[in-house]
Formats: structure tokens, C-alpha cells, sequence
């Protein structure tokens, strides 16, 4: 990842690239952000002018390029940023959001640059973090599997690289981290001017943005990473070897395990494939905690949709169908790296889902870990079944609180769009506080509900429930489904990423297109919120 560091030194004699500064839409055309008046200086106090006789407004993730002055800067490149609105009080510090953002498209604008210089507004440790955590996601690039003649890092470069049914194959290949067009490398060094070295607020910060982009990246190299690379032994070694790095417990349930301990949910979807299932039990534990969470992912490494098979053009993307368990998996290291006063405990539930002589047929019941029976009415409906058994497994443990993580139903698509997901909760204090704290950690989210009339649609004539009911209110009633394996008493939440995970069009802000590692952001300040007991 991209190393940051901290500088008092002026924006316009410090040794970089390219030096960032901020701009917003203000009444009579684009006005200058603090932080980067030096650099205005160097133009002679005409920066506003010149831009906006290039036709910059200030907009959110507007990029405009201008060559220095020939006096006045030690960079050669300035970066002009929008930032959206300007504050409707002169002074009043900028959304974390909007410069969050911004840094990030300008990351973005910067890939293939040694160094870049932020001179973004940074009134308070929050605008240090989210300029930092911005800068550092928008510096991503997924290049494990191009050659060296295409920039890429060399990894594997996809030649024969398909992992074994032990996971022992050959590793995915590591990210270079970050790039527009993502096929080059990223913006080598972040640099965040008026950032103070020796502020104990802003080197907190600091530190925290960086172990968060960590496992964001974490969880897109992970999505990103095609499905010969990623079965489920992978995924698990690959879980493995960072439990270890990080002194974390982990356990692996593999198929005979599964069948021993009557995981009929994760064995039905898995049966199909040559490549068996997997539940991975990964645990950070506090001495000193009150407090105990379980993360719960659902983790299908490929979704042809089974028997049920998906129709042509709605597979090549299923390798993203083990977001949700990248989620949990980033977030239960970062609560590790940063020590968290707080128990997380992760279960991934690990399939792939194929159609074959052995796989699970519309019309078959499974008895799943909870001792409850499931007729398959559409073994496309998957993700429901590892994660049912995964839940009812995690509620033996009796967590404060569960939520799961699922790249889960089109219709959550179709109901929220492709940059928010949706929350359902059993308890609705719970869904309002995961709702506040997504928003507060940059992830867009919605509140969903959970009508009690959909129950009686998946009911079944020959086992206790079906895996699918009405077609209409489909995201709902697979969280519905959920909650049929969520323990009494238990607080628990759903959070449907189907839109959000993976990012099929240009990237934006400092989302890159692919996987997102999304949720990672939101489980992770969750956490932080429980260890610092404001949260029940």
C-alpha cells in the first residue's frame, strides 16, 4: 500500500509530483479551499480565474490538471480537486465525506506519480482522516494478473495459475494499488500537508486510515481475484496465513468436517463443485473486552447459479460473490491491528455453487445445521443457505450482537441501486445505529424492513420452509429467510451489498471499478463503537 506521511512544510516548496488543492462551487464561480493558498500565491492570487476559465465549477470529482508556474512552486503539476458546495458559512469545516472523495479522485488522477501533495482543508483530526482514507483508497489498482509489458506488478501474471483443492496452488497475486484505468501503477507516496507529525490526534488518525485502507484493499484484491485462483480451500488459506501474521485463532471446517457437524446449508450448495466447501472461523479477542461481535459473510467464490443455472451475460461478474466474507475477513484484521477493546469473531461461509451429477436439484431438502429442513426451490437462491448455517452456528456463542454480509438478491438492486446497500435488522435500534454508522464512515446505506406477511410465502408442503416465496419484496424476504436461523434474543442485523460490491461502470471518487470492499468500512466502525461502549 501507498506509505503517507505527515508534513507542516508549505504546499508550494514541498518536493512532489504534484500538489493537491481544493476546490468548491461557490456563488459567483469556484472558490479556493484552505489549505492552498500558497500555491495561489504562485500564481499570482489568480488560481480561481485561471480555473474557471477552464471551465472548472468546483463539482464533486472534478479533476482539472494545470502546469505550475514558473516561479512560485516546487512541483511541476497542481491538481485541482472539486469538493461540491462550499460551506454555507465561510470557516465552517467541509464535509468528512466530500473530502474523503475528493482526495480520492485525485489519487486517481495521480496513478503512475512518485509522490503526491494534498493540500486539502484540514482543520481537525476528522478532516485529517478523511483525507488520508480517501487518498489511500483512491491509490488502488487490481494488476496481479497483467504481464510486466502491461505495468502491471508482476504476480502471477495469470499464467496457469489455478489453485488445487487444497488451496496450495498457486496465491493470488498481490495489488500495486491504484489507477483510473486500472492498468498502471498507483500514486507511489501520499504526502498530507498541514497534517502535524507530532499531533497525537492526527497521527492517530493517520494510523487508523491506513490499517482501514489496508483491508479494503484486502477485500478488493480478493473480489477481484478470478474464480481458478479463489475456491474455497484458497480463500481459507488465504485466512490462514493472515491469522497467523496477525496471532488470530482460526479454525476450517472442510467438507468432512461440514458433514460431521450437519452443515447440510454449506454441503448443498458446495456439492456440485470439484472444489468442496469450507467454514472458516476466524476470532480477535481482547483481554480486557465487555463486549462480543460476530460477523457472519457469505462467501460464494463462484455462481453459476447451480441447476438453476444463470442466464448468459449474468455470470462473468460472480466471482464477486464472496464479497461479504472479504468484508468480515478486512474487518475482523483491522479490529486486530488496531487492538479494539472489543471481541470480533468472523464466519465465512465458503461454496461454489456449479451445476453438475452431484449438485443439489429444485425440489431437494436439506436439513440444515439448525436442525431445520429447506426444500430448494431455486438453487440460485444460495447465498440464504451457507449463510443460515453460518448463523445458527455463530449464535452458539452468544454475541452482543450479529450481523451478516451478503451480496444477497437482485432486488436490493433494483430497490436501492448500485452505491447503497440495504439493512434489516430484528431489532430496530439496531438497524438505526448500523444505518448512522455506516453514514458516518462514508458507506451509503438505507434502512429495509422486514414484514411479517412475507413468513407465510416461503412455507413449504414437504419441509419446514422454502428457500424462496413471493418474487415481489425479494431482498426483504430473503432477510426474512435469515432471521429463521437467528437465535432468540439475539440482536442481529442483514446487510444486502448486492449493489455496492462490485463496481461494473467507470470508477468515481475514490471507488475503483471491481470490487469495492464495501461493508468493510462500516463492520469495522461498528466495532469500534461497541469497544468504546456506545453501543448498548
Amino acid at each position: 500500500m501507498s506509505p503517507l506521511t505527515l508534513s507542516t512544510s508549505s504546499a508550494a516548496t514541498l518536493r512532489a509530483d504534484a500538489v493537491v488543492v481544493g476546490v468548491a462551487k461557490g456563488a459567483k464561480g469556484p472558490e479556493l479551499a484552505p489549505g492552498g493558498e500558497s500555491v495561489d500565491k504562485a500564481y499570482g492570487g489568480k488560481l480561481t480565474r485561471i480555473l474557471d476559465s477552464l471551465g472548472a465549477k468546483g463539482g464533486e470529482g472534478e479533476v482539472t490538471k494545470l502546469p505550475a508556474p514558473a516561479d512560485g512552486l516546487t512541483a511541476p503539476v497542481v491538481v485541482a480537486v472539486g469538493l461540491g458546495d462550499a460551506p454555507a458559512k465561510k470557516g465552517d469545516a467541509y464535509e468528512p465525506e466530500a473530502l474523503r472523495r475528493a482526495a480520492g479522485a485525485a489519487a486517481r488522477a495521480l496513478a503512475g506519480s512518485k509522490k503526491g501533495a494534498f493540500a486539502l482543508p484540514l482543520v481537525d483530526e476528522q478532516a485529517v482522516a478523511a483525507v488520508a482514507e480517501g487518498a489511500l483508497f483512491g491509490a488502488y489498482a487490481f494488476t496481479a494478473y497483467r504481464g510486466s509489458d502491461n505495468g502491471g506488478n508482476g504476480g502471477n501474471g495469470g499464467k496457469d495459475a489455478k489453485a488445487d483443492k487444497t488451496g496450495k496452488a498457486a496465491k493470488p497475486g498481490k495489488s500495486a494499488k491504484a489507477d483510473d484505468k486500472q492498468n498502471g501503477e498507483p500514486l507511489a507516496e501520499v504526502v498530507l500537508v498541514g497534517a502535524k507529525p507530532r499531533d497525537k490526534a492526527h497521527k492517530a488518525a493517520t494510523e487508523r486510515a491506513q490499517v482501514l485502507a489496508a483491508e479494503v484493499h484486502r477485500a478488493r484484491d480478493l473480489v477481484n481475484t478470478p474464480s481458478n485462483d479463489l475456491n474455497p480451500a484458497a480463500f481459507a488459506a488465504e485466512v490462514q496465513t493472515a491469522a497467523k501474521e496477525h496471532k488470530l485463532k482460526v479454525e476450517v471446517l472442510d467438507e468432512k468436517a461440514l458433514a460431521k457437524g450437519g452443515y447440510g446449508g454449506i454441503l448443498g450448495v458446495g456439492q456440485g463443485s470439484d472444489s468442496p466447501p469450507r467454514l472458516v472461523r476466524i476470532a480477535y479477542t481482547h483481554p480486557k473486552a465487555k463486549k462480543s461481535l460476530s460477523y457472519v459473510g457469505k462467501g460464494i467464490t463462484y455462481d453459476s447459479g447451480g441447476i438453476s443455472l444463470k442466464p448468459a451475460g449474468h455470470n462473468e461478474t460472480m466471482k464477486c460473490d464472496m464479497s461479504g466474507a472479504a468484508a468480515v475477513f478486512g474487518a475482523v484484521v483491522a479490529a486486530a491491528r488496531l487492538g479494539l477493546q472489543v471481541n470480533v469473531t468472523g464466519w465465512l461461509a465458503l461454496a461454489e455453487n456449479m451445476p453438475s451429477g452431484t449438485a443439489t436439484r429444485p425440489g431437494d431438502v436439506l436439513t440444515m445445521y439448525s436442525g431445520k429442513t429447506v426444500e430448494v426451490l431455486n438453487t440460485d437462491a444460495e447465498g440464504r443457505l451457507v449463510l443460515a448455517d453460518a448463523l445458527a452456528r455463530a449464535c452458539e456463542e452468544s454475541p452482543d450482537a450479529l450481523v451478516d454480509v451478503a451480496t444477497l438478491t437482485g432486488a436490493m438492486v433494483v430497490a436501492l441501486g448500485h452505491r447503497t446497500f440495504g439493512i434489516m435488522a430484528n431489532d430496530e435500534a439496531f438497524r438505526t445505529s448500523l444505518h448512522e454508522i455506516a453514514g458516518e464512515a462514508g458507506e451509503d446505506a438505507w434502512p429495509m424492513p422486514a414484514p411479517e406477511h412475507l413468513r407465510k410465502t416461503i412455507d413449504s408442503p414437504v419441509a419446514d420452509l422454502a428457500n424462496i416465496g413471493d418474487r415481489m419484496g425479494g431482498g426483504l424476504l430473503a432477510g426474512v429467510f435469515l432471521e429463521e436461523f437467528v437465535a432468540d434474543g439475539t440482536t442481529w442485523a442483514h446487510l444486502d451489498i448486492a449493489g455496492p460490491a462490485f463496481n461494473e461502470s467507470g470508477a468515481y471518487g475514490y471507488t475503483p471499478k471491481g470490487g469495492t470492499g464495501v461493508a468493510v468500512r462500516t463492520l469495522l466502525a461498528l466495532a469500534e463503537r461497541t469497544a468504546a461502549g456506545d453501543l448498548g
